[in-house]
């Protein structure tokens, strides 16, 4: 293998920064960002509160900016630039592990995407049954995974139309609940707790956009023209995600003054759509469904690089046929078998959140501590004499141990999942900042060794 079979060949870097800016936006403009905005109040905050937490929250995403800035630097996508940090052969359980949560959050949209269509057919009088779900599933399904046939330029010119359309429209979904919510209420909310109430609520916004698509964000930022500055895609990486999040979250706090289930509601949209004018059903359907293309998109896109990087060498239409199949196979198997699957099955990917937050602090930190003048690409190469880099993978297993100490949900009861740990995702902060730790002291260590 030489070094341009796994660099990003010149030729096929065509992204723009203002590109790369509205890829990032039209992924955030779904109004599950309302939701989020809905769950910070939840945490007993203030008006001024949440709105902070809000903003330290979506601005999570210069994690994304960060790892799309080194794959400009760099020219290659993520989990090839994470072989540095992990070894050619280490680097494959991370990478395992991401190309699933992708292609399963993949097939989560695909599902909810099927549910808001059938919804949407609701409001024309189409009844909700078997043929109408079918219909529904083929079309949303469709649409994703003819995606998988278009080059970067073509879907990014997509996403930009799409952040365009469906970000004019999410605007007037807010400007309604804006006008709706009670304003006097949303300033009188008490204060509450920084450390018990602030903190969780960070994390949980955190954990769901800045950590989640950093495993993704290099794989764009790897297709930026040359004569990029790095600065460029870093900062439209950042801000593509942050600003329609930050402005959709804090539309959500004005939004919990008149649907206080909100944050807890099992249906959310159903929620929202109760709040609206009845004669705007079939457009904030239509903006529902609009706002998760985008991300499965994505999502879609990298998990196809990254079966590829764990070594799983198939041609790019058998790539298409796998991918295409289970993100349809998983809905069909949650609509007409077994729904009860769907719950579980999203548990299990908010347990690999936590492996991909110590994930990224040691990649980050693999790259501030150790690659200051640049890669080395013989790092990363299949020949590599790397194949284990055992302080990036102790220092990631013990990270995602001490993680899931303190993370509960409906299946699991860390011990220290208690007080301010408890029914929140804090334990994802705890598994970054201890991976960074870890990170630092084997840095030290190599440090002393030198010196002796």
């Amino acid at each position: 293998m030489n070094e341009d079979s796994i660099r990003i060949q010149n030729s096929e870097k065509t992204l723009t920064p203002g590109k790369l800016f509205y890829n990032w936006f039209a992924a955030n403009i779904g109004i599950l960002g309302f939701v989020y905005g809905a769950i910070i109040v939840s945490y007993h905050l203030s008006f001024i509160q949440s709105t902070i937490a809000a903003l330290i929250g979506a601005l999570s995403f210069t994690a994304p900016g960060w790892v799309a800035m080194i794959g400009r630097k760099e020219g290659l996508t993520t989990f090839k630039l994470s072989r540095a940090a992990y070894g050619t052969r280490g680097n494959k359980i991370p990478n395992f592990i991401a190309w699933i949560n992708m292609i399963g959050w993949v097939s989560v949209n695909v599902l909810t995407g099927t549910l808001l269509l059938t919804a949407m057919f609701k409001t024309i009088n189409i009844p909700k049954t078997t043929l109408s779900d079918a219909i529904a599933l083929a079309i949303f399904g469709g649409l994703v995974i003819a995606s998988g046939l278009l080059k970067e330029n073509v879907l990014a010119k997509i996403q930009t139309w799409l952040s365009w359309i469906f970000g004019i429209l999410t605007l007037v979904i807010l400007f309604i609940f804006l006008f709706k919510a009670n304003w006097n209420e949303a300033f009188q909310l008490p204060s509450g707790s920084w450390v018990k109430g602030f903190l969780p609520a960070i994390s949980i916004v955190a954990a769901g956009s800045g950590i989640s698509w950093s495993m993704a964000a290099a794989d764009w930022g790897a297709y930026v023209k040359t004569n990029t500055k790095p600065s460029a895609t870093f900062w439209n990486t950042t801000l593509g995600g942050s600003i329609p999040l930050f402005i959709l979250m804090s539309g959500g706090v004005l939004l919990s003054t008149i649907s206080p289930n909100l944050a807890n509601a099992s249906e959310p949209f159903s929620v929202m759509y109760n709040v609206l004018p009845s004669w705007f059903g079939f457009t904030y359907f239509l903006v529902a469904v609009g706002g998760l293309i985008p991300q499965c998109i994505i999502s879609l896109r990298s998990a196809r690089i990254n079966l590829s990087t764990v070594g799983i060498n198939i041609s790019q239409r058998s790539s298409l046929v796998i991918h295409g199949a289970i993100v349809i196979l998983i809905p069909i198997y949650v609509l007409f078998v077994s729904g009860n699957f769907l719950s579980s099955f999203e548990l299990f990917l908010n347990f690999l959140g936590i492996c991909l937050a110590s994930w990224v602090a040691i990649f980050l930190c693999d790259s501030v501590m150790y690659r200051k003048k640049g890669y080395d690409i013989k790092l990363m190469e299949n020949r590599s004499p790397i194949h284990y880099k055992w302080d990036g993978i102790i220092s990631w297993i013990l990270a995602t141990l001490i993680g899931l100490l303190f993370t509960n949900n409906a299946i699991w009861n860390g011990p220290f999942a208690k007080g301010i740990f408890r029914n929140n995702s804090l334990g994802v902060f705890i598994s970054g900042i201890t991976a960074i730790l870890f990170m630092f002291i084997f840095y030290l260590l190599k440090k002393m060794n030198k010196r002796d």
